[in-house]
């Protein structure tokens, strides 16, 4: 089964009567720190953005730069967040589907067919559901790269906010000095706790913030 990513299921749905195609991924699944994002991407079938593809093969000055080209060219497009807490509540798959159904509620124009990177959404449009579609579906890939994007962004800012994590250079995903920091700190607010390496996380700082500092 070929990988190349291309517009060939965008071109299929299209040949099917389907006309509002929107591509749905995540980023930040597997992370120990912070919010799932999810993104919605319509793109424009007239406008064709060179370049896409799985935000995990792209250079970060690559995301950035495709991201603005995405953000100009699409037709429309949405990113959201599932914070911490509640991916402890629901766990992170179901999170990660209240990440998707929220940025598709939040599109400008609303789709009539969903491509997404394996996954099933509860809503009434027709779907299908792509493994490894970040790398197959360039509205997939073009969600993909928003959501990635958009993350980190969000990983520099809370950085500022909990130092002593190195959030900005691993982007709260299990490095072994983001465990260091874990064993040395505990936990922050921010964490999932849920989540073993968290959970597990022996020594908690006696000077800790409790309470997440707001962002504006």
């Amino acid at each position: 089964m070929s990988r190349l990513c291309s517009s060939r299921f965008e071109r299929a749905a299209r040949q099917l009567g389907w006309m509002r195609i929107a591509g749905l991924d995540e980023a930040g699944r597997g992370a120990l720190f912070g919010p799932v994002v999810a993104a919605a991407v319509i793109l424009n079938p007239k406008r064709r953005i060179v370049g896409l593809d799985d935000s995990k093969k792209l250079a970060a000055e690559r995301r950035t730069e495709l991201a603005a080209r995405i953000h100009q060219h699409a037709i429309a497009w949405a990113v959201a967040e599932i914070d911490a807490q509640r991916i402890d509540a629901w766990n992170i798959y179901q999170a990660s589907r209240q990440a998707m159904t929220a940025a598709l509620q939040q599109l400008t124009i609303q789709p009539d067919y969903l491509l997404i990177d394996a996954m099933q959404l509860d809503v009434l449009i027709e779907q299908k559901s792509l493994i490894k579609g970040d790398a197959r579906s360039v509205s997939i890939a073009a969600a993909s790269i928003l959501a990635k994007t958009h993350r980190d962004a969000r990983m520099a800012e809370w950085d500022a906010v909990y130092p002593q994590y190195g959030l900005a250079r691993h982007k709260g995903y299990a490095t072994p000095d983001h465990l260091e920091a874990l064993r040395q700190h505990g936990p922050s607010p921010l964490h999932r706790h849920s989540f073993a390496p968290v959970r597990d996380a022996s020594c908690w700082a006696a000077g800790a913030t409790q309470t997440p500092l707001p962002l504006f």
